[in-house]
């Protein structure tokens, strides 16, 4: 995989890349690593939930940084890097947007994607969904994120056996991280692992994006307030502030 450049941005370093560019490294990658058993290739995202975790939990800090390549999947970050960081990024790199990116590649070049996450239902609708966006695009197979830590041996070889070339893992934060953690040395074979969050909910329809001005302004999370005040107004209510702070205190 290209090495991207960094910047510091809130104790993480998050690549100077676009989603172009990396769905195009994420395929060359998968191609390359075809048959190697190499260790997979880990890519995760930073918001505004993960900036105050990584404030408050060197555990999960540490695991964030043993990432290979994380990517800003806030625009907050963005704007905040265009106005006080000497390597200011270029865009917003959001799971929800890469995605396609990663699959309309893909398509031409016959790498295999591997939807592991979310709830039965939601799962089996996001690969109809992508099926249906991407005829040609191949799907080596799924799994829904119900599962033990018990389980997990029987997952890690249901994965391996359909040996796909890009794993999305959308198990939400922070236990995704610790399942790649735990697991990372038993997949190879795979040729990247792509944390996701709440992927799936988004392209199976269960969750809507925000209309394409609030996502440039960087106000998505409001809009997700606004859909899910229960669960999210205090999350996002305390979280924000943090991530703020974690700007402020540890960007470069």
């Amino acid at each position: 995989m290209t090495e991207w450049p960094t910047s510091f941005l809130g104790r993480l370093p998050i690549a100077q890349t676009d989603i172009k560019g990396t769905a195009r490294g994420f395929v060359a990658h998968a191609l390359g690593s075809r048959g190697k058993n190499l260790r997979p290739f880990v890519s995760t995202s930073a918001n505004g939930q993960v900036l105050a975790l990584c404030g408050k939990d060197e555990a999960f800090l540490s695991l964030m940084r043993k990432a290979d390549q994380i990517h800003a999947d806030g625009m907050p970050m963005v704007l905040y890097s265009k106005l006080f960081s000497k390597r200011p990024l270029a865009e917003r790199v959001a799971t929800t947007d890469l995605v396609h990116e990663v699959a309309k590649a893909a398509e031409d070049t016959g790498v295999s994607f591997y939807f592991l996450g979310a709830s039965e239902e939601v799962n089996a609708k996001a690969v109809e969904e992508m099926q249906k966006l991407y005829p040609n695009l191949v799907f080596a197979g799924r799994r829904n994120g119900y599962f033990s830590r018990e389980e997990e041996d029987e997952v890690i070889a249901g994965v391996n056996a359909a040996r796909p070339d890009i794993l999305w893992v959308g198990l939400g934060v922070p236990l995704e991280q610790q399942f790649i953690d735990r697991n990372i040395d038993k997949l190879r074979g795979v040729g990247i692992i792509k944390t996701s969050g709440g992927l799936f909910d988004f392209i199976s329809g269960k969750n809507s994006r925000a209309p394409a001005w609030m996502q440039a302004a960087g106000l998505e999370w409001l809009y997700r307030i606004w859909l899910e005040p229960r669960r999210l107004a205090m999350r996002y209510l305390t979280t924000n502030p943090q991530a703020i702070g974690a700007l402020i205190r540890h960007s470069g």
